[in-house]
């Protein structure tokens, strides 16, 4: 009776170590998730930012690449809007002539920037089928645009000299460069579509 009950005992702690170690079935996919990410940004401008920003987003990315370019096409709208936002309301502060002009301009062109985003995205939507070339070119296009677009509002800024430094250039720079490094993550990711079609 005893080596029964030692022998039972045994088999239910080998039984519960094998289970405990093996790997739980979510944990495969996640793992494959993240390292499609990691190894699709690293052919980006800005391969950490595009880590950090899509990272919490591999649940609804898994391994899929329009997903993926789609998912950094929202980032990348989301980010240029409120920066849109910040824009405007700093444009309404009391401002030296030359700071105001440039940010007529930045407000302007970061209207436009998220429109092209908007439009794309818009298209993301239609990606497939035998218009899939034609509805890239077009995003690709767009995207390009709010890039230009939102490293135009600094052009103000710079040919302003003297008259357009200080405070509101900088606070209008740390908007412009975020937004512009997700723009081109996404268009990265966007561009990689030519090869990898769905």
């Amino acid at each position: 009776m005893e080596v029964q009950t030692v022998f039972a005992a045994l088999l239910l702690v080998l039984l519960s170590g094998t289970t405990a170690a093996r790997p739980g079935p979510l944990l495969a996919p996640k793992e494959a998730t993240m390292n499609f990410i990691k190894a699709s940004c690293s052919s980006t401008e800005y391969p950490n930012l595009c880590f950090q920003s899509l990272s919490v987003y591999a649940n609804k990315i898994q391994t899929n690449p329009v997903q993926l370019a789609h998912t950094a096409l929202s980032i990348s709208l989301n980010s240029t809007a409120k920066a849109s936002a910040s824009i405007s309301t700093l444009s309404r502060r009391p401002m030296r002539p030359r700071e105001a002009a440039a940010m007529r301009d930045c407000v302007e062109t970061f209207g436009d920037a998220v429109e092209e985003l908007r439009g794309s995205l818009a298209e993301m939507g239609r990606l497939r089928g035998p218009d899939f070339g034609f509805r890239l070119s077009n995003i690709q296009t767009w995207v390009s645009a709010a890039i230009t677009d939102q490293s135009t509002c600094m052009d103000g800024f710079d040919e302003g000299g003297a008259a357009a430094k200080g405070a509101v250039k900088e606070a209008v720079r740390g908007e412009v460069v975020r937004v512009s490094q997700l723009t081109s993550n996404a268009l990265g990711l966007i561009n990689s579509l030519v090869s990898t079609p769905p």
